[in-house]
């Protein structure tokens, strides 16, 4: 019994030894992650990814679960050209994060191979072109930031229809242009922020009582909607609709709403602001430059 105990041990001793590490990267990623670093001409900032050694030990900017890459980034002024084609062979990839670099040229159409990234991170960099539509074919998609940059276009109308999460949307200070596809009124975004594009038409379709949302930043476009007809959420908590084309009155309702950022200035707003809640509290500043509002901060009275 004590022999068959023993053979026991070292049979599975040999088998357990012989099995490759849960760390240990997979040739695939390895490969693809030495792809990028060419692509980028060896850069120094990469000097770790060395191929002599483990991917998922050491490499700057490179993380592992069970021997996948799942979090790769590239954070920095230094990195510039276009988005390293390779990337997209990240299968596993959960976390993309290539933000403050100098990365130029388009978003590759392509990166909807990613059907594991929940975290598209792109912002400040160089990239120009549209926003891809096939980011709505990314099921566990929850954030897209691709803001401050030179994107051109309009927002996909493929956003109207994602085939799995509704991602929040950062697509601040860009291009973009044209109006808001109406089929995106069905969605209930959490996270809104398209500041500094040049948006036009009725902006009305991210708002809505029954929906979740927390943050919307619709300023400095060219938004043109009746701001009277508009019901919020309960839990709006960031709400800048400042320097756009908005008319009409102030709701009550915003009385009610716990917000903790609030800007409607330089719009053509009428009418007597409402007291109570954050706007009883709010600055000048964030009803200055309407047509005709008036009362209570405004010095202008009814």
């Amino acid at each position: 019994m004590k022999l068959l105990l023993l053979h026991l041990s070292i049979f599975f001793s040999i088998l357990f030894t012989s099995l490759p590490s849960s760390q240990s990267c997979t040739a695939n990623d390895k490969n693809a992650l030495l792809e990028i670093k060419k692509s980028l001409n060896n850069h120094p900032l990469l000097s770790s990814w060395n191929p002599q050694t483990d991917c998922c030990t050491g490499w700057s900017g490179v993380e592992c679960t069970y021997g996948r890459v799942t979090y790769l980034t590239l954070s920095s002024k230094k990195f510039s050209g276009n988005i390293p084609p390779a990337v997209t062979k990240l299968r596993s990839l959960d976390t993309l994060f290539f933000k403050y670099s100098n990365f130029s040229g388009p978003i590759p159409d392509n990166i909807s191979d990613l059907k594991n990234l929940t975290y598209l991170g792109l912002s400040e960099n160089q990239l120009t072109g549209p926003i891809p539509g096939s980011l709505s074919q990314m099921p566990k998609l929850l954030a897209i930031h691709v803001n401050d940059n030179k994107l051109t276009g309009s927002i996909p109308n493929s956003f109207g229809s994602f085939v799995g999460n509704v991602p929040g949307l950062e697509l601040s200070n860009n291009r973009l242009s044209g109006k808001i596809p109406e089929s995106l009124s069905k969605h209930d975004f959490n996270v809104v922020f398209l500041s500094g594009n040049s948006f036009v038409g009725d902006g009305s379709m991210f708002f809505g009582r029954n929906k979740t949302t927390i943050q919307v930043d619709l300023s400095r476009n060219k938004f043109q909607f009746d701001l009277s007809k508009v019901k919020f959420a309960r839990s709006i908590l960031t709400l800048d609709l400042s320097q756009n084309q908005i008319f009409g009155k102030i709701p009550q309702q915003l009385t009610n709403l716990r917000l903790e950022r609030f800007n409607v200035s330089y719009n053509r707003l009428c009418g007597k602001i409402p007291r109570g809640g954050f706007l009883q509290t709010s600055e000048p500043s964030a009803f200055s430059h309407n047509l005709c509002l008036c009362g209570i901060p405004l010095v202008k009275a009814c």
